[in-house]
């Protein structure tokens, strides 16, 4: 795999955005319940054995998409790398609020509630968190609305609660308006979340904010601790995803990258996690860390739990 991975990173970097490199590869098909790396026998010829995940993860790491894999025979398959265009970003765009996160952005092209490694620890952090008894839920950078659609869906008492989202890009949250116009039970407000106080909405049972939190714009340590003190109930919980991915020409691709590296690098998602799990842990809750491409911190409070403890002798 290393000389693999070394002749295709060569070829792929001299390529231009949208051209393909194939190549000839044993049919992962062929066996079953094998590793990547065990040695296949076939007709008196040894193969190294690689998984379709395998042939995935490369071309995500090599930053292409791939392609459908044409059949050569039963044995052997073409598999084809398509080059991405890594400008067209939502993250290479450092224009106006509008332009960059607006009903007509890229960004508004992304549809996270269809990425498997999204919906399923998103759904999960919402069940943990008890989804069925919050019945004030607040989205903080809620932007068309997408995380509400999972809730509408999955919540046995969705028409008894409220919820309410706050994004400061007017015509996402216009979108939002319109997706859900016939729930009376959902508002939605151009705001920033630097001010929540100027709205007086109250506080809440579940607080979710999903790749907000982090943007340059908002000081994060004590934003996110005005929140947990002014807008979130006691007994409450709340649901933090950090973006642990780009996403380029289509493609959903992990790892995190800040400024000046040209590499995934994940200090800073590490770093606000850890804290925010510190801090939620003081204040009494219990905090479990889950997720891939998003890493969702869901925290719930176990002050009743402690309370009600009997003192020790």
């Amino acid at each position: 795999m290393l000389e693999i991975t070394n002749i295709l990173e060569n070829q792929i970097k001299n390529m231009k955005a949208q051209d393909i490199i194939e190549f000839e590869t044993l049919n992962p098909d062929v066996f079953s319940s094998s590793y990547s790396g065990n040695k296949i026998t076939l007709e008196n010829t040894t193969y190294i054995y690689r998984n379709y995940k395998a042939w995935v993860d490369l071309a995500s790491i090599l930053k292409c998409k791939i392609l459908t894999p044409l059949l050569i025979n039963d044995i052997f398959i073409r598999l084809r790398y398509q080059k991405l265009n890594v400008d067209v970003s939502f993250h290479t765009n450092d224009d106006s609020v509008e332009f960059k996160y607006g009903k007509d952005s890229i960004f508004s092209k992304i549809y996270k509630m269809e990425e498997p490694s999204f919906l399923y620890y998103y759904k999960q952090a919402l069940q943990n968190a008890n989804i069925d008894k919050r019945l004030r839920i607040l989205n903080l950078g809620v932007n068309s609305g997408d995380e509400f659609e999972l809730i509408q869906k999955i919540s046995n008492n969705f028409t008894n609660q409220e919820l309410i989202g706050i994004d400061y890009c007017d015509s996402a949250i216009q979108e939002a308006r319109t997706k859900f116009k016939d729930s009376k039970n959902i508002s939605f407000y151009t705001h920033d979340i630097n001010d929540l106080a100027s709205l007086d909405i109250g506080t809440f049972d579940l607080i979710i904010s999903i790749g907000t939190l982090q943007s340059s714009n908002l000081e994060f340590n004590p934003l996110f601790m005005s929140i947990v003190q002014n807008q979130l109930k006691k007994d409450g919980a709340i649901i933090l995803g950090f973006p642990n991915c780009r996403w380029l020409d289509g493609e959903m691709i992990y790892g995190a990258r800040a400024k000046h590296y040209s590499f995934s690098e994940m200090s800073l998602v590490y770093k606000d996690a850890v804290f925010c799990k510190k801090y939620l842990q003081q204040k009494k809750f219990r905090v479990t860390i889950t997720g891939k491409e998003y890493i969702f911190l869901t925290a719930t409070s176990i002050r009743k739990e402690v309370d009600s403890k009997p003192l020790e002798a």
